[in-house]
């Protein structure tokens, strides 16, 4: 079985050869075994067109392969040099606003001009071709962080002719098009695919269906230009993992679709920064500020992890202050070896730290590395070698199984309900992690996926709040299974064209439970709908219920809120958090899943026959309960803040 391993991200590039050997040498006293490298340095690998200057990578290579350390090696994509820019301008991507997107940072490039992609295939064969077969090179991360700082979606003259092709592909003709746009609808008809223009700068909002086939399109085009690159290292450097370092929070592309051509998933887990930048309140980030959302890292492990069919990493992991957020506080201390375990917990192949050394320089000089400029040892470093000892004695391997219990995230569901939230605070994202948060409450290992057949196959309870739309296959998958089932609110509520159903919401889930929405609200923040054990907030749905369909929770007004035939439950609207836990209570109940309900702050997580508690909040906690006569491998049953505690599940309790 494969064990997990700690890794950096490391760039030689920035630092003299004279460093190398001895920063190879101290990654791997400290316990280290993986280092990412390359992933920005095309200016290096290439200074001017057609002049290569690899020599210094595979002395870099060589040096940490000679330390007995691995090599993650990346293909420089995200940053295109000066020389390429200024002899292909027109690969810039634009914003919505039309401005292009100038030279001077990075990801500055458009997904859909073929000449760049081109010029992409040139440098990650040269790459393939010298490093394929090194035996220090173990795996390739595609590119950077597709679509960081909204680059996703691009304005420019090369996305408007691929979209008005990849429209033409999908509707044949345009009257087919127009009837599923809606484009009667003041007088939008288009005669012709060479007619179809880009849904920015219109005076009002764009017709949703538009919008939603743009993002589709623009979703594409990422696939397809990671695609590209996967082939190319597959044929030059076979039996390499194959991986992509996708972000936290980040839905303007399918990271379901991309990862299908990836060997495992990674993923950019900065929980302080991403605190600072979430919409919780000043008291929630008052409370984690040095910790992080206790359900957030996790919701992208098992995000991540379902991405990735099982294979998955953080391939950049906060050791300190990042230098992005609106505020940048430091790491509790043992906040990295809790974040590091939480991952180890969730199933992760390697937790990378970010990054080796911090750059004195440049954009990123504020952001903290396991050492500062100087060299001498950070915090993080520190807590690495204990990390590394604690790894080594747990003996740790990669496992995990199948959850019970299985949440929906489909990145079609985020796009159409950013275009039509209907209420100024709807976010699908939101929604599927406050329902996560209340699983997570009941002390459940969760999965995460798309919504496909293979998804729902062998669970005893599925969720899918907000699913915009559920296909035929996804409907019959979901009667065929045995597993009770919760839907709402929104779920169903759009056909595949963005048009509500024709026998009105929630659609073809009909099949599953006899009710219709004939009405629907959005709430202020200071507007709730009461009911017997909790309220709706933000989003509330009037529904009729068929033959069979009992009311299991009514509102105030006397409204169904939770709804009920056989296995199959719809909860009619946006639930605060006493209202979830009591509708997943009876769920949980009905399908037999067991439940732990740790303290506030304490999270559990199961991996293969380990259990893992942590505790996230300020004050110490008292886990004997939760460990009852089990023999600590790790921790102490008084468990301090930003502690970790492992022991094994008995039979009974696996």
């Amino acid at each position: 079985m494969t064990k997990q391993k700690l890794g950096v991200c490391y760039y030689p590039e920035h630092w003299p050869a004279s460093l190398w050997a001895e920063d190879a040498a101290r990654m791997k006293a400290i316990g280290l075994s993986y280092v990412r490298i390359g992933e920005f340095a095309w200016s290096r690998l290439e200074p001017r067109a057609g002049v290569y200057a690899f020599d210094w990578l595979r002395e870099a290579i060589d040096t940490l392969h000679a330390a007995g350390l691995h090599v993650v090696l990346g293909t420089p994509t995200a940053t295109p040099p000066k020389w390429l820019v200024d002899a292909m301008p027109d690969m810039l991507a634009r914003d919505a606003e039309g401005r292009p997107r100038k030279f001077g940072s990075r990801r500055h490039y458009c997904f859909s001009h073929e000449g760049y992609a081109r010029e992409c295939d040139r440098i990650v064969t040269r790459l393939a071709e010298e490093f394929g077969a090194h035996p220090g090179v173990v795996a390739w991360q595609t590119d950077n962080e597709y679509g960081c700082h909204d680059t996703v979606e691009s304005y420019s003259d090369a996305a408007l002719y691929a979209f008005r092709k990849w429209c033409e592909k999908k509707y044949g003709a345009s009257d087919a098009l127009n009837a599923a746009w809606g484009n009667v609808f003041w007088s939008m008809e288009l005669s012709s695919f060479d007619a179809i223009d880009l849904p920015n700068l219109t005076v009002t909002e764009a017709n949703p269906a538009h919008l939603l086939d743009f993002q589709r399109f623009s979703s594409d085009q990422v696939v397809a230009f990671n695609r590209r690159q996967v082939e190319i290292i597959r044929k030059h450097s076979p039996g390499r993992t194959i991986l992509h370092n996708f972000m936290g929070a980040f839905t303007a592309f399918d990271h379901y679709a991309v990862s299908q051509d990836l060997d495992a998933a990674s993923w950019d887990s900065y929980p302080l920064g991403f605190l600072e930048r979430s919409a919780n309140d000043d008291a929630f980030k008052a409370r984690y500020m040095r910790v992080g959302d206790p359900d957030f890292q996790a919701f992208h492990h098992d995000l991540y992890r379902g991405c990735g069919r099982g294979r998955w990493q953080v391939m950049e992991q906060q050791p300190g202050p990042v230098n992005w957020a609106p505020w940048n506080p430091a790491p509790a201390r043992g906040a990295v070896r809790l974040w590091t375990f939480e991952a180890f917990a969730a199933g992760a192949e390697t937790v990378s730290y970010f990054r080796w050394r911090q750059a004195p320089f440049a954009q990123e000089q504020m952001h903290e590395g396991l050492l500062p400029p100087n060299s001498e040892a950070s915090e993080a470093y520190d807590a690495v070698k204990t990390i590394a000892a604690e790894l080594a004695s747990l003996d740790a391997c990669v496992e995990t199984k199948r959850a019970d219990v299985v949440l929906i995230f489909d990145y079609e569901s985020e796009w159409a309900w950013k275009i039509e939230p209907q209420g100024r605070d709807f976010s699908y994202y939101e929604l599927v992690l406050h329902f996560y948060r209340g699983l997570r409450r009941a002390g459940l290992s969760v999965d995460i996926g798309q919504p496909t057949a293979e998804t729902v196959q062998n669970r005893k309870l599925i969720l899918l709040p907000g699913l915009f739309t559920a296909s035929d296959a996804f409907v019959e998958a979901l009667a065929a299974s045995e597993a009770h089932l919760l839907m709402g609110p929104r779920s169903g509520s759009k056909t595949a064209d963005f048009q509500i159903p024709p026998a009105l919401p929630p659609g073809a889930l009909q099949k599953l439970i006899d009710l219709r929405v004939r009405r629907v609200e959005s709430l202020r923040p200071d507007a709730v709908i009461p009911t017997e054990t909790g309220h709706f907030q933000r989003w509330r749905e009037f529904v009729v219920l068929g033959e069979g369909v009992e009311s299991v929770i009514a509102s105030y007004d006397d409204e169904c809120a939770l709804a009920r035939q056989w296995k199959h439950y719809y909860l009619a609207g946006w639930p605060n958090d006493a209202l979830l836990d009591c509708a997943l209570s009876k769920l949980l109940a009905d399908a037999r899943v067991e439940t732990v309900s740790p303290p506030r702050d304490i999270r559990i997580r199961d991996n293969g026959g380990l259990r893992y508690v942590f505790n996230y909040g300020p004050e110490p906690v008292d886990i004997s309960s939760q460990v009852g006569e089990a023999q600590l491998l790790l921790g102490e049953t008084i468990l301090p803040p930003c502690g970790v505690a492992a022991f094994q599940l008995t039979e009974k309790r696996k």
